[in-house]
């Protein structure tokens, strides 16, 4: 009996590169956010409290700016990566401008040899018309001559043929290369986009939770001195 999953082995990597991401999983210990977010609450707890705690906030305040630190570092890594993705995708649109280039001298190259195999067949031909009438006006020379002379026209145009098929076949690889890189610049976009928008999303929800903690610790102090 097959198994059934609420989710695909697509789903499931897609779901695994969004955490990742967002860093809202770790393969060990707590989430950033949430480390994060434990450090804080006790520290704005403390701040609002009338005793003399000033010991108790500076050891929440430092421990609180510890956890920034170290949750700034992988910010700062990520920066790093998107800013050499955008190098790379510089590189590859330098590269992919060399390469059109190339396209175009590629086919501008083998226009020229059409033309020179076209002219290389008439000149040839004219060739072979002369020494057919040369042969023919000393006497018919011997049979064994005249078949190794046709044999070894008959190769050159034949290696001609195969030089331009060369051609071809290279401009249908610079084709097909090209394309490739097309579509691994558009993959690139989108990646560095990605990160870009969960970036900005995790920022805004530490301002979100920042704010909203802040707001229910001023509202719980003005509940307590209604009280009193």
């Amino acid at each position: 009996m097959s198994a059934h999953y609420a989710f695909g082995l697509q789903d499931d990597d897609a779901i695994i590169k969004h955490r990742l991401l967002t860093r809202t999983a770790t393969t060990r210990g707590e989430p950033p956010l949430k480390k994060l977010q434990k450090k804080f609450m006790p520290f704005a707890t403390e701040i609002e409290k009338d005793a003399d705690n000033i010991s108790d906030c500076e050891r929440l305040y430092k421990a609180f700016l510890q956890e920034i630190n170290t949750f700034e570092l992988p910010l700062m890594k990520s920066k790093s990566v998107v800013d050499a993705n955008i190098r790379e995708k510089e590189s590859f649109n330098e590269l992919q401008v060399e390469i059109e280039r190339q396209i175009l001298q590629a086919q501008t190259d083998i226009e020229d040899l059409k033309k020179q195999l076209e002219q290389s067949k008439i000149e040839r031909q004219h060739k072979e018309e002369c020494e057919a009438i040369r042969k023919l006006v000393s006497l018919q020379p011997p049979r064994s001559e005249t078949e190794k002379l046709i044999a070894d026209l008959e190769k050159e145009i034949a290696d001609l043929e195969a030089e331009n098929v060369a051609c071809v076949r290279t401009l249908e690889l610079r084709k097909k290369q090209f394309t490739l890189l097309l579509h691994v610049v558009d993959e690139l976009q989108i990646s560095i986009e990605d990160e870009q928008k969960s970036i900005a999303y995790e920022l805004r929800a530490i301002a979100e939770e920042q704010k909203a903690s802040i707001e229910e610790g001023s509202g719980g102090a003005s509940d307590a001195m209604a009280v009193d």
